[in-house]
């Protein structure tokens, strides 16, 4: 009898644990998901593997990712500087033309 209560006990506590740690709320999501396709995947272990993954980007994404806002951070900064260097040309002929207009 003691035996049943101690397994009881370990089964409430890892119940509480997957609660506590989102993963009872993310199984029942991606089930629902799954009975509510109207057209039933042909492997829904597949299907669940991709929605609980989608979340979770893989690494490979996560670096292809990096690189590109690397590459997009440099852009931007070389388009702020030639902005900067136009404005100030601008700036050059702008007094003029609000001088002659004042006149």
């Amino acid at each position: 009898m003691a035996h049943y209560r101690a397994s009881e006990s370990k089964r409430e506590q890892f119940r509480r644990y997957l609660e506590k740690a989102g993963v009872l709320d993310s199984l029942t999501n991606v089930l629902v998901a799954l009975y509510e396709e109207t057209e039933k995947p042909s492997n829904a272990l597949d299907f669940i593997k991709q929605h609980l993954s989608a979340g979770d980007p893989d690494s490979s994404q996560v670096e292809v990712l990096r690189v590109e806002l690397e590459e997009l951070q440099q852009k931007y900064d070389l388009l702020q500087e030639e902005n900067r260097e136009l404005r100030n040309r601008l700036l050059q002929y702008e007094p003029a033309a609000e001088e002659a207009g004042a006149e």
